[in-house]
């Protein structure tokens, strides 16, 4: 496929001012410009610095820059200039939305704190993400995603479950995560605006966004006061709470509710464990969910896998091959559904990347333009805020933008 630049999505007609960078905030705007949104990405003379990590065809546009990214238009702006800060405000005037993910006392040096942008568009939604409430003591601090995860005692969850030493989720998690949250609360908020005629100021930390996710599972005994009990979901960490090890590889198994525990104790010939005082009952396997996890990883060794699929089938207990991250990409499902899209990018060439998430019929999304090389609509963006050819040449010679090239 190629994208093309027609208006698509429940958000056409939203434009959104993206001084974000790295993964958290560029991934709230990837979704919401998979969604329709015009995003306007503005970046440093330097770029976002992702688009230095590889792998990458060409310098300045790694694998993770390009999958964030699409949707989006690209402008350089240095910030640090008075001709660069103007510009931005001039392209405030005409949005819905200002993301950014630094202090807000760094915007503020910057001038571009909230009470300077509403003053030039009172109608616009200011949104911070960054790394913790600024009403909190630890306002300030750098955060990045392994922090995060250590900090909201997902590292230790880990240890917990496994016994071993603490370790991080192999995924950007709290960048992902708290990046919908980051996206959910800007639409919110231009619908607000919308509706009411002001903006407003938003804040949404990454550390609370995690330990809102957490502490959601693993309060535990520490929902009551007094406390009835330790911390954690008993159920998420028990010890053998991961792949089962078959026979002859691995399966992923959840034998969930009392209709599943019945139809598993038939098909291994063990009927008589329905009156088990461990297994009679969801409260009673919550109870005893390590001894229950235990016997189902003994038992899931004395087959094959494909042997248990189809038993497990018959039987109507939710089970999957375990996969790898090459036999994601190759899903038969994923394929039918078109959710792995090919793409001709102009500069990167032939491209594979996820598809918008979701369907609407009435207002279908689409990849509509590609991840754009650094500053590539900088000259576009800046004719549609009002500037003129002369204006804009002024400001290249002032270096207070630049423009792309192929």
């Amino acid at each position: 496929m190629t994208p093309t630049p027609e208006t698509a999505g429940p958000l056409a007609g939203v434009r959104i001012l993206d001084l974000s960078s790295v993964v958290m905030g560029p991934y709230a705007t990837q979704v919401l410009g998979d969604l329709g949104a015009d995003v306007i990405k503005v970046e440093s003379p330097a770029g976002d610095n992702m688009r230095a990590v590889g792998p990458m065809r060409n310098a300045g546009m790694g694998h993770l820059y390009l999958h964030l990214n699409r949707n989006k238009r690209s402008i350089v702006l240095d910030l640090k200039t008075e001709a660069g800060r103007e510009a931005c405000l001039k392209l405030a005037e005409g949005c819905d939305a200002l993301l950014y993910n630094i202090r807000p006392q760094a915007m503020a040096r910057l001038g571009l704190s909230y009470d300077a942008v509403a003053a030039r568009n009172p109608r616009l939604v200011y949104v911070g993400a960054y790394g913790f409430g600024e009403t909190g003591p630890y306002a300030g601090r750098p955060a990045y995603d392994d922090l995060i995860q250590g900090q909201t005692g997902i590292a230790d969850l880990f240890s917990r479950q496994s016994g071993d030493v603490p370790r991080y989720a192999p995924l950007t998690l709290a960048d992902r995560a708290v990046g919908l949250h980051v996206a959910i609360a800007l639409v919110s908020a231009v619908l607000h605006a919308r509706s009411h005629g002001r903006g407003q100021a938003v804040e949404i930390p990454m550390f609370e966004g995690m330990a809102h996710m957490v502490l959601g599972d693993h309060l535990g005994g520490a929902t009551f006061d007094p406390p009835l009990g330790p911390t954690g979901y008993t159920r998420l960490l028990a010890a053998h709470r991961r792949p089962y090890a078959t026979a002859d590889g691995y399966l992923c198994l959840l034998i969930y509710n009392d209709k599943h525990w019945r139809n598993f104790f038939t098909l291994i010939g063990r009927p008589d464990l329905e009156q088990d005082p461990r297994f009679c009952t969801h409260t009673a396997r919550a109870r005893h969910i390590d001894e229950a996890y235990a016997f189902v990883a003994e038992i899931m060794r004395t087959r094959g896998s494909a042997e248990w699929l189809a038993d497990l089938a018959r039987a109507d207990i939710p089970a999957a091959r375990l996969y790898s991250v090459d036999d994601l990409v190759d899903d038969p499902h994923l394929q039918a559904t078109g959710f792995v899209r090919t793409l001709d990018h102009p500069s990167e060439g032939r491209l594979r990347t996820p598809a918008p998430l979701g369907r609407y019929d009435g207002t279908p999304t689409a990849i509509r333009r590609p991840a754009p090389r650094l500053g590539e609509h900088s000259r576009e963006i800046l004719r549609e805020a009002g500037c003129t050819d002369a204006e804009i040449d002024a400001l290249i010679a002032a270096r207070a933008t630049q423009e792309g090239a192929l």
